[in-house]
């Protein structure tokens, strides 16, 4: 199962509730996280496509802050994302280890995914070759990178309605893996095919070495995923351990900043305070919320609503009681920044979850439906949203692309909006058809 596309199977049975409609087996979807990464995914699509628009038309609060104190709801879509891959850790793992799964086949599992991420994230942010340095199009090498992506983690699912028999799936596993090889085969040729300015590569034989100035949006997710992932094996549902783990992370950030891991090893792969501190303490934050689906003590809706909205409160207070020291800024990864992001995320999760959870048949829950398709499998949605633009070029369409947000902000949002909605379209199309992804 991709990261960004976790089962949301329960850990020891299905999720208790007040409302007899949450407890529908032992192997359902919640339908609240689902919608929360849909939202998200659908609002990271469009901050992305429009950042691509002229600043004279696009203001200053549709982008990244640009300053060294305050944020945008630009800023908060990746700890958003963060915070939602913690939310599923505890049900994804919480399942494999319900059905007897070993410890160290979950463990090899979590390394699996991390290493995938890292690859990924590492191919993505590096994804600006030198045509002239490599002797054939740039934007035809990002182009088949995505596409070898979409290969190597591809899982075709034989449609239910077309009664789905032993043979037919033995098929479908076997086409499966073949497409897999063929993408991860061209996956490690474009990597070592790849040449940027001054005949920079990503990854060199002699010496053997990687290039990882930084290891993108998907890297920092893996990073961040194995911090939640070896924190919840270790501690399962235990609150008051999960909340400790969440403080203990967040200082490593004061820490890294007064120079403790200098020296260190580790600081030499991965940014200590940031990466694995700030960003893990978010993923880790979204586990400690999960934990009240998961808790035979917080069963009824009043329950888990009084603990989310008393963590929200805790968050907030934290990050205005920090924002002295540090400020709030998303590329250094401060606390205030966090907690400000767990705090909202939170939040968002709670309405999701009254009403598509509580009242799954309510006209309320309709508005969760579109963004719950849309969550289901956001890995996908996410390559996609990548490979336009160089399948755009390649075509000869980027300058037509570009026209229809030039004319003012209106077309701009408009032109971001429909390329988010189609994107999640073709998504959702693609896996109605049987196509997923799965690390």
């Amino acid at each position: 199962m991709s990261i960004l596309q976790k089962s949301t199977e329960i850990a020891g049975g299905p999720v208790r509730s007040a409302d007899p409609r949450m407890t529908s087996g032992s192997a359902r979807r919640i339908m609240s996280l689902d919608a929360v990464r849909g939202l998200v995914i659908f609002t990271m699509i469009y901050v992305n496509d429009i950042a691509g628009v002229s600043r004279a038309i696009v203001p200053a609060w549709m982008r990244h802050y640009q300053g060294p104190d305050g944020m945008t709801f630009v800023d908060l879509v990746f700890p958003a994302f963060l915070f939602i891959v913690g939310m599923s850790v505890p049900v994804a793992l919480g399942a494999r280890l319900n059905r007897g799964e070993p410890l160290g086949k979950c463990l090899l599992h979590v390394v699996a995914r991390t290493l995938s991420l890292l690859f990924l994230g590492i191919l993505i942010v590096n994804g600006s070759p030198d045509s002239d340095a490599m002797g054939w199009s740039a934007r035809l090498w990002s182009t088949l990178m995505f596409l070898s992506a979409l290969l190597a983690f591809a899982a075709l699912i034989p449609a239910r309605r077309s009664g789905p028999t032993p043979e037919r799936e033995r098929v479908f596993r076997r086409v499966t893996m073949m497409l897999r090889v063929i993408g991860f085969v061209s996956l490690v040729i474009l990597a070592l095919a790849f040449r940027g300015e001054n005949g920079r590569r990503i990854i060199t034989l002699s010496p053997f070495s990687i290039r990882t100035e930084w290891y993108g949006i998907l890297g920092l997710i893996g990073w961040a995923y194995l911090v939640a992932a070896l924190v919840f094996l270790t501690f399962r549902n235990h609150r008051t351990a999960l909340l400790a783990c969440v403080v203990l992370l967040f200082c490593l950030y004061p820490a890294d900043c007064t120079g403790a891991f200098e020296g260190f090893w580790l600081a030499r792969i991965v940014d200590i305070g940031g990466t694995l501190g700030s960003q893990g303490a978010i993923a880790v934050a979204g586990v400690l919320l999960a934990s009240i689906l998961l808790a035979p003590d917080v069963t009824t809706v009043r329950a888990r609503a009084r603990f989310a909205l008393l963590f929200m409160a805790g968050c907030a207070a934290g990050a205005w009681l920090l924002h002295g020291l540090y400020g709030i800024n998303k590329n250094s990864a401060t606390p205030s920044w966090c907690l400000w992001a767990c705090a909202i995320t939170a939040g968002l999760w709670l309405l999701f979850y009254f009403t598509a959870d509580v009242r799954p048949r309510s006209r309320a829950a309709r508005i969760a439906v579109p963004f719950a398709i849309a969550g289901g499998n956001v890995l996908l949605a996410y390559l996609l949203a990548g490979m336009l633009p160089s399948a755009l070029d390649l075509l000869g369409l980027d300058g037509w692309y570009a026209r229809l947000a030039q004319p003012d902000l209106a077309h701009a949002v408009a032109r971001s909006l429909g390329c988010a909605v189609f994107v999640l379209a073709l998504t959702a199309g693609l896996n109605r058809l049987g196509f997923r992804l799965k690390l």
